[in-house]
């Protein structure tokens, strides 16, 4: 009986996660409250933060330069990094293949050169 309960709530939780995903949003253009709508953990006074932050020192040049945001640490980043933007760059398709890594050529194996 404990392991079904477990099961449904793993399912639940599952299914409900995508729900908490962020949203796309150009961090150089948007308002505060919608920085605050799009992004995980982002509530208004950080994403007013942001906006301060953005207009005192200019457009952000890299999703790494929101750390210099007070509120915005690692873990805020990381958690939304896919969906800050910066310019008309679009987001990352969610269910996009990831692009394959190219193998490293290896090196020709050296022929055997009979020794007279």
């Amino acid at each position: 009986m404990f392991k079904k309960i477990i099961a449904i709530a793993a399912l639940a939780l599952t299914l409900t996660l995508p729900a908490f995903a962020a949203t796309p949003v150009n961090v150089n253009t948007a308002d505060a409250a919608t920085i605050a709508n799009a992004l995980d953990g982002v509530g208004l006074a950080k994403a007013k933060a942001i906006v301060a932050y953005r207009e005192e020192h200019g457009p952000f040049k890299s999703a790494d330069d929101l750390t210099q945001v007070k509120g915005i640490g690692a873990a805020t980043l990381q958690r939304n990094h896919d969906a800050i933007l910066l310019s008309g760059e679009s987001a990352k398709p969610a269910d996009a293949p990831a692009k394959p890594r190219h193998a490293k050529k290896k090196a020709a194996p050296a022929e055997d050169t009979p020794q007279d």
